[in-house]
């Protein structure tokens, strides 16, 4: 039996745990700094004890900011293998966190397989599961249902489950007399507002969020703070819901952390590129330099088919100013479910803006591998090249199908390559144009 109950427990006892070992090692940090941030909560080391094949990492701003891939069947396309296919790509291409949000057909098998051979962080949106689980209508869960399937899912060995705790029937008034152009565009969000319609009850994981905690603490699960509230749309971001259910948020944190279970806080959503950098500085001071979750955020509505392009413009600026896990979005984002090909899309753009705001906020290393690539190009040497992309493979198909003549350059400059010409006057070698 272990000393400690969470990685927070252990952190604020002054013990040091594999995990937090495993995390330093990654970050280039000591042992004790990683134990020091998790202790404050300012990072999060999401690791259930029962999730034995996970490799562990930290999610903190001052860490390489994470990435995050959602999966997951639906009534339309159920076809897990094809699920587990895309999560193994997600994993060879660097995500460090899968969430299986599957929405229909028998969901545990799918979810316990992944726990039992995915080495990324798993996380879980429990509402989501509750009417597949019980096979009844939302209206017909009771708020112990509701709470038993958070308790189900920590069992199987979830690493973090995203619970809407921050709407309350205050909520339904505020959506009602603000007339938000997209309202609740949170599935997770939406469920709950609904349910509360429907029952009249408060929202359970909110009223019995000291429940939550409790088990939580047992399996050591990392509650992540879903933003029911969180803009869909550019019209309403930074609006009255979403700043309370921010101020809210901030309060449950608090209270988890007075109970050493680990939080993550999330956020938008679409946003306008120029309120990005406020909405996480003021996110980190409502919620205490919690780790921010942030979907993009995608900075305009009007490019379906290239989201995962307008997330990672959005979401470059959210980390640099702050963010540390960055929820990928795919080309098929508010069109379909993705397929491999969207999600290895959405991988290379959100690893992008993940890696553009590290070297920005001058994480340790993080400029490493790009000053390899402008040596590796000075001297033409394709295959250091290749070594230092995040997408090898696409590079080096682009490069192979439009091979120039000549190796020292390629087939858009040919002799006219400045890098050839400046090589060759710079050691006094002619150079030969024609």
């Amino acid at each position: 039996m272990r000393a400690y109950a969470t990685q927070m427990d252990a952190a604020r006892q002054g013990i040091v745990t594999p995990e937090m070992e495993a995390v330093a090692k990654k970050e280039h940090r000591t042992a004790q700094e990683i134990r020091e941030l998790v202790a404050k909560g300012q990072v999060a080391i999401c690791a259930n004890r029962l999730h034995t094949c996970l490799e562990p990492n930290g999610v903190g701003s001052m860490l390489r900011t994470k990435i995050n891939v959602n999966l997951g069947v639906s009534r339309d396309c159920k076809d897990y293998d094809a699920e587990m296919r895309k999560v193994m790509t997600a994993v060879d291409m660097g995500a460090e966190a899968i969430m299986d949000l599957s929405s229909h057909g028998d969901t545990r098998p799918f979810r316990q397989k992944l726990i039992r051979e995915c080495p990324a962080m798993i996380g879980t949106v429990p509402v989501y599961d509750s009417v597949i689980h019980y096979q009844r209508d939302l209206a017909e869960l009771t708020a112990k249902d509701l709470i038993d399937v958070v308790r189900l899912h920590a069992r199987d060995g979830v690493d973090f489950v995203t619970l809407h705790c921050g709407i309350t029937r205050k909520t339904i008034d505020q959506i009602r007399t603000h007339k938000r152009k997209m309202n609740i565009v949170s599935r997770g969000g939406s469920l709950v507002f609904a349910w509360m319609c429907m029952t009249g009850e408060e929202n359970p994981f909110y009223e019995r969020f000291d429940e939550i905690l409790d088990i939580c603490r047992e399996y050591d699960v990392t509650i992540s703070l879903g933003d029911a509230c969180r803009p869909g749309c550019l019209a309403d971001a930074g609006d009255v819901c979403q700043i309370e259910e921010l101020v809210r948020l901030g309060e449950l944190t608090g209270r988890a952390w007075a109970k050493d279970v680990q939080v993550m806080v999330e956020g938008p959503g679409h946003m306008p590129l120029d309120q990005i950098e406020a909405n996480m500085k003021l996110q980190q001071t409502i919620c205490m330099g919690a780790p921010f979750y942030v979907l993009g955020p995608i900075v305009t509505d009007i490019a379906p088919g290239y989201d995962h392009i307008t997330a990672a413009i959005g979401g470059a600026v959210a980390a640099s100013a702050g963010a540390a896990f960055l929820c990928y979005v795919t080309p098929a984002e508010h069109l379909a479910l993705p397929d491999v090909d969207d999600v290895k899309q959405g991988i290379v753009a959100a690893r992008i803006a993940a890696h553009a705001a590290d070297i920005a906020k001058k994480v340790p290393h993080a400029r490493d591998l790009d000053d390899a690539m402008a040596e590796a190009r000075r001297t033409f040497d394709w295959d250091g090249q290749w070594a230092c992309s995040i997408d090898p493979e696409t590079a080096k198909a682009i490069r192979a199908g439009r091979s120039p003549e000549h190796e020292d350059s390629c087939s858009m400059c040919g002799k006219f390559c400045a890098v050839r010409s400046m090589n060759k006057a710079l050691s006094g070698e002619h150079i030969d144009i024609l």
